[in-house]
C-alpha cells in the first residue's frame, strides 16, 4: 500500500516536534546529577570539618635530658693549689679533681705521728718491765738502809744504857731515838722500791699505756684522713660538668668545688600537670624525638612519677578558682643506650593523654 506526500510531511513534522522534547529531558537529568554531587561534596566538607574540630588532637609536650649530678666538696679548708681537670673532661674513679694546700694541717699530722711513737715507746718500756740495773740499784739501797739501821740501833742501845746510869744526857738519847726511826723508815722505803722494781708494772699501768697508744693512733688516723682530703678525687667514673673554684682561691669545708655528671645514668624529664597523667603508669613506654640528635626517635620507659614541691606549677581549673592542679615530674629512661645523649638536650613527644 503506498504512502502519499502528505503523509510523509506529517511524519516529518511529528519527528521534528518530538526531538526537542528528548533533549530537554537529558538536560534536566544532568542538572539533577550535578546538584546531587554538589550536595554530597558539601556534606563531606561539613563532615570533615566537624571531625577535625572534634577529634582528639595529640598534645606536643617538651622535656629535657637529665642525669645524675654529684657536687664534690672538700672536708678541709685551704687554698686551691692545682686543678688538674677541665670542664667536659671524662675522669675515672679516684682521679684527682682539686688539690688543696694547708701547711698547718700537715704540721698537725706530723705532730700526731710523733706523739704516737712516744706512746708506743712508753708501752714497750712497760711491757719489758724494770731493767736489771734498776733492780740492782734498789737492792744496794736496801743494803745501805739496813746498815744505817744497824748503826742507829747500836747508838741507841749504848746511849740508853748510859742515860740509865746518868752518864749521858736525855737529849742525846732522844736524838739517837729519832735517828733510829729515820733509819728504819728509810729501810722500809728502800724495801718497797726494791719490791716494786722486782714485780714490775701493774696491770692498770699496762692498760693505761696501751690506751695511750690507741688514742695516739686514732689521732693520727683522723688527721691522715683530713690530709688525704687535701686531694679531692672523683667518687666514680663521670664527666666534669662544672668547676666552681679557681687557682689560689681559699675554700672551706662543705662548699662544692666540682660538679660531675654520670652519662651512664640519663633519663628524660617531663613536668606535666596532673590532668595530663590520665592512664599513665610506671612501665609505660613513650616515644620521644631529640632535635640535637637529628630528630632521632627514642623509646623510653616510665620509671618514676612523683609530685613536685608545694605550689610548683599550680593553676586554677576554673575562673572562680575552685581547686588547683599540681605539677608532676615524669622520669622516662631510654630502653636502649643512645650514643651522644647529654644532659640539657631538649626532647618532645606527642602526648595522647587528656589535657585541659
Amino acid at each position: 500500500m503506498g504512502v502519499d506526500d502528505a503523509d510523509l510531511h506529517d511524519v516529518t513534522r511529528v519527528a521534528s516536534v518530538a526531538e526537542p522534547r528528548k533533549g530537554e529531558h537529558t538536560e534536566r537529568s544532568e542538572s539533577t546529577v550535578h546538584a546531587i554531587l554538589v550536595t554530597v561534596l558539601i556534606v563531606m566538607i561539613v563532615g570533615l570539618s566537624l571531625w577535625y574540630l572534634t577529634r582528639s588532637e595529640p598534645l606536643l609536650v617538651q622535656g629535657e635530658i637529665d642525669s645524675t649530678r654529684t657536687d664534690i666538696a672538700a672536708r678541709v679548708d685551704g687554698r686551691v693549689a692545682r686543678i688538674p681537670v677541665s670542664r667536659g673532661e671524662n675522669v675515672a674513679a679516684r682521679a684527682a679533681l682539686v688539690e688543696i694546700d694547708n701547711p698547718e694541717l700537715v704540721a698537725k699530722y706530723h705532730e700526731a705521728e710523733a706523739a704516737e711513737k712516744v706512746a708506743e715507746a712508753e708501752f714497750a718500756r712497760i711491757r719489758v718491765g724494770t731493767r736489771a740495773e734498776i733492780i740492782a740499784e734498789r737492792k744496794a739501797a736496801i743494803d745501805s738502809a739496813d746498815a744505817n739501821v744497824v748503826l742507829a740501833t747500836q747508838t741507841y742501845d749504848r746511849l740508853r744504857h748510859l742515860a740509865a746510869n746518868q752518864n749521858a744526857p736525855q737529849a742525846q738519847l732522844d736524838q739517837a731515838t729519832d735517828q733510829l726511826n729515820v733509819a728504819q723508815r728509810s729501810y722500809d722505803q728502800a724495801k718497797l722500791a726494791y719490791d716494786e722494781a722486782v714485780n714490775g708494772f701493774t696491770k692498770e699501768e699496762h692498760e693505761i699505756a696501751e690506751a695511750n697508744v690507741t688514742k695516739a693512733a686514732a689521732a693520727v688516723a683522723t688527721l691522715k684522713s683530713l690530709v688525704d682530703q687535701m686531694v679531692v678525687v672523683a667518687p666514680a667514673t663521670a664527666q666534669v660538668y662544672q668547676i666552681n673554684v679557681e687557682d689560689g682561691e681559699f675554700v672551706a669545708p662543705g662548699i662544692p668545688l666540682v660538679s660531675l655528671v654520670n652519662l651512664d645514668d640519663t633519663w628524660v624529664r617531663f613536668d606535666l600537670r596532673e590532668d595530663l597523667l590520665r592512664g599513665l603508669k610506671v612501665g609505660d613506654r613513650i616515644e620521644v624525638r631529640i632535635p640535637a640528635l637529628g630528630d632521632r626517635k627514642v623509646t623510653t620507659e616510665v620509671r618514676l612519677i612523683y609530685s613536685k614541691g608545694e605550689y610548683a606549677g599550680w593553676r586554677a581549673t576554673r575562673a572562680t578558682g575552685d581547686f588547683d592542679l599540681r605539677t608532676f615530674q615524669i622520669r622516662a629512661y631510654p630502653v636502649e643506650k643512645v650514643p651522644g645523649l647529654r644532659p640539657g638536650m631538649s626532647v618532645y613527644a606527642e602526648w595522647t593523654g587528656g589535657h585541659g
